[in-house]
């Protein structure tokens, strides 16, 4: 089966949708895209051709993908990563209580609900994407199913992963009672450090963590907004997270207020990066990658935030539920996605805070017990990535195997019954008998997970 673009794509690019739930960004045939995202943008969906085993896109799927993977889109309304008022607010915001840094904020994110693209509470578009090119491979060729490795390990219908920004020294300094509450619940986590200025990253304090079965990773520099402020810096200031990354043995690394520009990475020497907002309507820096899965820039592993931050449900929203967390969850687990969560040590000091943490936490336990949702942490999320991309499906006499892997990797398959698509993975003790998987998901055509299907 192949995927193929027609040869007059424009020159310029612009947004389109390709079915009802899926907004892109690159250049298109046939209907000029659209500067802006409206009710009136061009369905590319409907300009798909399949002819003989193939699929012709009147796109080029490689680069709408990378457009959504490095948000080229948002450069409509950013100039790499600092805006124009953010310069002079970092420069007075050690100065400011958090309430006046709360009412700055609500003031900066006004209309952030009325933001047409990405697509709140959580945005799939790549993802269902991917699924309905499965669908259009299934219909174009024929053929009943379609193999591919499962998503994640051992079968796990989806993943969720906390992660701790220690951002000041009260939070430094909370960061026990923080593992203490995630040990409660049989949950490990990543706590990202913050290298200068701000407190004492001293051997022991990281030793702990590490000693207690959680992770360490490098939160920026020194957190002051600036990361990103021009090329120059930023060279400068890698070399020295860099640095960091060996000094404190870690391969993960989180920029300071999500601020990112993907173009260069290749300046950073980490295994993964998790700066990266699924939707960013209430950060910062606008955007979103729109996608549930981790993803490839170049050889660092994004790994998504896909959930909304503490410090913007209490402070922005003024909400202390899980309520939008549940939702959002909920979401993503239909579609076997990735659940990372930002919680601050510095955010739930509080009681009336902590009880809403323990909530989630409480939620949390209850998708790995009843959703079978692997609770993992990032750098073991990096690490079963990278061996999946490197695994291969093989067809032999007693149906498809899977050679480069290990023993929690499982071959699943994709077809269609109707207009629904099928996800099934195989027992693991019963490789390549099909009546006897283990029936996965269900859902109607086009809100499905199935990205990087096969490799």
């Amino acid at each position: 089966m192949r995927i193929v673009s027609d040869s007059a794509l424009s020159l310029e690019s612009g947004y389109f949708n390709f079915g009802c739930d899926t907004t892109l960004f690159g250049r298109k045939s046939g209907r000029s895209a659209a500067e802006m995202v409206t009710s009136s943008m061009p369905n590319a969906a409907l300009e798909v051709v399949l002819e003989e085993g193939k699929v012709r896109l009147p796109f080029d799927l490689s680069e709408v993908l990378e457009n959504s993977f490095r948000e080229a889109y948002a450069e409509q309304w950013r100039k790499g990563a600092m805006s124009f008022l953010s310069i002079p607010y970092y420069l007075v915001r050690p100065m400011l209580p958090v309430a006046a840094r709360r009412h700055l904020q609500k003031i900066y994110l006004r209309g952030w609900d009325k933001l047409a693209f990405p697509r709140w509470p959580v945005d799939c578009s790549v993802d269902n994407l991917l699924e309905q090119i499965l669908v259009l491979s299934l219909r174009a060729t024929g053929a009943k199913e379609i193999p591919f490795i499962w998503f994640w390990p051992d079968g796990h219908k989806g993943c969720a992963l906390m992660t701790h920004d220690v951002e000041t020294e009260a939070g430094r300094a909370f960061c026990k009672t923080l593992m203490d509450i995630d040990d409660s619940f049989g949950v490990k986590a990543s706590f990202q450090v913050i290298p200068e200025e701000r407190y004492v990253v001293s051997p022991e304090f990281l030793e702990e963590i590490r000693q207690r079965g959680h992770e360490v990773a490098v939160h920026d520099l020194n957190h002051d907004g600036h990361l990103y402020k021009s090329k120059e810096q930023f060279v400068e200031r890698a070399a020295k997270i860099n640095e960091y990354g060996r000094k404190y043995k870690t391969r993960g690394f989180r920029a300071g207020v999500l601020y990112r520009k993907q173009v260069w990475y290749d300046q950073l020497d980490f295994a993964y990066d998790m700066s990266v907002p699924n939707v960013a309507h209430l950060d910062p820096q606008r955007g979103g990658c729109c996608t549930i899965m981790p993803y490839f820039i170049g050889g660092i592993l994004e790994i998504p935030v896909t959930t909304i931050q503490d410090y913007t449900l209490f402070n922005i929203l003024g909400d202390y539920s899980t309520k939008i967390w549940r939702q959002q969850t909920s979401m993503i687990c239909e579609k076997s996605g990735l659940m990372s969560f930002i919680v601050h040590p510095d955010y739930v000091i509080r009681d009336h805070e902590r009880v809403v943490y323990e909530e989630l936490l409480h939620h949390i336990v209850d998708l790995s017990e009843q959703k079978a949702v692997w609770i993992a942490t990032p750098g073991k999320v990096n690490e079963w990535w990278r061996k999946r991309a490197e695994m291969k499906l093989v067809q032999g006499a007693n149906g498809w195997t899977i050679e480069g892997g290990d023993s929690r990797a499982r071959v699943a398959y994709a077809h269609l019954e109707g207009d629904r698509l099928v996800y099934e993975v195989e027992q693991p003790a019963l490789s390549g008998r099909k009546d006897v998987m283990e029936h996965l998901v269900q859902t109607r055509a086009g809100s499905t997970q199935v990205s990087r299907y096969g490799n």
